[in-house]
């Protein structure tokens, strides 16, 4: 599919928001114990104080910082299954091109006022690498689709958090069609996308409302 210039930036702009997200979670985590270069550990604290923070899953697999965490896999029998080992398959992948994004994670790192150690800026660039490949998946699922099929919303809350009131019968409508061919992924794919891979939270809306503010003055192309 062709990818329109303003798509790009917009999913620039979401990975960048989502990743700063993370970065400031793992800061907050480090800043507890007085230190300002982070460790993986800070990024396992933020993903455990703050569940909207979860992305990328896939790269879980791959990096030492989250095995273990899952816990042993069984599959119907009963049989414990191993867990998956590194591919090394010549077919280019997110996790493949992970290295990509160390330049842009140690800027947002520095914007942060922080550092981080070889192990953690690989575990970011990962999770990135990851993220968008999941969000360019989507979508161009939603270009194929004609719009996102969605029949309901989950809200994340506290427990000491008073419960949200009901929604109204409307909210949970799909939305309108996409508009455009089947061929060139738009902004909107991207924002619809958005929608589908960050959980209804605090995340999602400054996302979204980054992506619409940094895409304002491109072109469409």
């Amino acid at each position: 599919m062709h990818v329109s210039r303003s798509a790009a930036w917009a999913a620039g702009s979401v990975t960048r928001t989502v990743l700063t997200e993370i970065i400031d979670g793992a800061r907050r985590a480090a800043a507890e114990e007085a230190r300002k270069k982070l460790i993986p550990g800070d990024l396992l604290s933020a993903i455990d104080r703050n569940v909207e923070l979860e992305v990328g899953a896939k790269w879980y697999d791959h990096s030492p910082t989250f095995h273990g965490l899952a816990g042993v896999l069984y599959d119907a029998e009963g049989v414990s299954v191993p867990s998956r080992q590194r591919s090394r398959s010549r077919k280019p992948s997110a996790v493949v091109g992970a290295h990509r994004f160390e330049a842009g994670v140690r800027k947002l790192l520095w914007s942060q006022g922080v550092t981080a150690v070889p192990a953690m800026v690989r575990d970011l660039d990962g999770i990135a690498s990851v993220f968008l490949t999941d969000l360019a998946r989507d979508a161009a699922m939603v270009v194929r689709e004609g719009g996102v099929k969605r029949f309901g919303t989950v809200t994340l809350v506290t427990s000491c958090e008073p419960a949200t009131p009901p929604l109204p019968k409307d909210s949970f409508r799909a939305p309108p069609a996409r508009r455009g061919d089947r061929r060139t992924i738009g902004r909107d794919d991207i924002l619809a996308a958005t929608t589908i891979q960050l959980f209804d939270g605090n995340l999602r809306q400054r996302a979204l409302t980054q992506a619409r503010e940094a895409t304002q003055n491109t072109s469409a192309d």
